[in-house]
């Protein structure tokens, strides 16, 4: 009667709803990965731009108190120049009340459309006792952090 078939390996199942899992949770521990990556680059930037923001602001208020006005012309932002001469910007700082000492009370940065921008504020103290708070803008151009806006 007939010839005894041999054994043959089963058909193998197939299981694409498995390799689309498989792929889909790789795709979505890549995007993590990514996500957490921008988070700790954004992260470095703002804590590594906090320092020289402080130090730009304590520069510039240090020479407008000490009467040094061409210095801290020069710690203006281009829009804030472009608003004042240097002769103006030192006559209108020597317009009394002086400003005679300052305390920086916070200073904050954080990333606008990817550039960082700081944000300071500032306690000034002016002849004869009176004290008021400013919060400054502080943009970074050409790689140097400079106060921009109406500092006093």
């Amino acid at each position: 009667m007939g010839r005894e078939q041999g054994w043959t390996r089963p058909a193998r199942r197939r299981r694409p709803v498995r390799a689309g899992v498989l792929f889909g949770g790789l795709g979505i521990g890549l995007c993590l990965v990514g996500v957490a990556g921008l988070g700790v680059w954004n992260l470095q930037v703002v804590l590594q731009a906090n320092g020289p923001v402080r130090d730009t602001t304590d520069a510039f208020f240090r020479e407008v108190a000490s009467g040094d006005t061409d210095h801290a012309y020069e710690k203006l932002c281009r829009e804030a120049r472009g608003k004042w001469s240097q002769v103006g910007f030192g006559s209108w700082v020597r317009t009394p009340p002086q400003v005679s000492g300052y305390e920086i009370t916070d200073v904050s940065v954080a990333t606008r459309s990817g550039l960082p921008r700081g944000t300071v504020k500032v306690r000034l103290t002016r002849d004869g006792g009176a004290s008021e708070e400013r919060t400054l803008p502080v943009v970074q151009e050409d790689g140097k952090w400079r106060i921009c806006g109406d500092p006093f």
